[in-house]
């Protein structure tokens, strides 16, 4: 019997950061066996690595990768190009405008074919990922509909889809807000003491307070009426 036994399989993709600690917590509760997948695309917030590498250790998962990619080779990101400044200071209005300077072209696309494969050879039957389409700051590969379209591929692209056991792509927490996430985060038992969200953190991984991804952390975490474990874990 393999490692997993008689669970079925997910692939997590596992940032480090606030969203994809609570889905990984998320899976496990729904009882599947957890291996996880985690980028090293030259993000200029690298601290999150390390939280993820804490994130699967306390979720007691033992197959986690950590795959280096050079997205830095494309640039067109403030994560990616540190001649891009990230946007600081910017209303929950301003942020629901356009696109912003974060968005790395593609990334998701990227990240889920490189999950897509190892879905396969790990025998899984399913990608989890923390994208949100409501307290987020308009990337277009976090909506369901894109979602919708990656399942189709999943379906048509592979072995397993093509054999008619295509990989499922869950995303538990598309339409729920932050403050709504955090709460299920915290009855899960997430630490969120483990987690980065920061775009442009200091040399020692403290968080700017001041990035959209920043702001929109604690914004969630005044709604629950909690109080964010990371401003002191640091």
């Amino acid at each position: 019997m393999n490692q997993a036994g008689s669970k079925a399989v997910a692939v997590v993709l596992l940032s480090g950061g606030l969203d994809s600690a609570t889905a990984a917590s998320w899976a496990r509760q729904k009882g599947y066996f957890l291996v996880a997948l985690s980028l090293d695309y030259g993000q200029r917030h690298r601290v999150e690595l390390e939280c993820a590498r804490h994130i699967a250790a306390d979720l007691g998962i033992t197959d986690h990768v950590v795959l280096p990619i050079d997205l830095t080779a494309f640039g067109g990101s403030a994560l990616t190009d540190p001649q891009i400044p990230v946007p600081r200071g910017r209303s929950p209005a301003t942020m629901a405008q356009g696109i912003p300077a974060t968005y790395v072209p593609a990334r998701n696309t990227v990240f889920l074919s490189l999950a897509l494969a190892m879905a396969e050879t790990r025998g899984a039957e399913a990608i989890v990922l923390g994208v949100n389409a409501i307290d987020y700051s308009g990337y277009p590969d976090c909506r369901p509909e894109y979602l919708d379209a990656f399942q189709s591929l999943a379906g048509l692209a592979t072995k397993m889809g093509v054999e008619g056991r295509p990989v499922s792509i869950l995303a538990p927490l598309v339409k729920l807000a932050k403050a709504d996430i955090i709460r299920l985060g915290l009855n899960l038992g997430v630490d969120y003491g483990l987690t980065s969200s920061c775009y442009d953190p200091d040399p020692t991984g403290r968080p700017c307070n001041q990035c959209d991804s920043c702001r929109l952390r604690a914004a969630g975490f005044a709604a629950a009426g909690a109080i964010d474990p990371r401003l002191t874990a640091i």
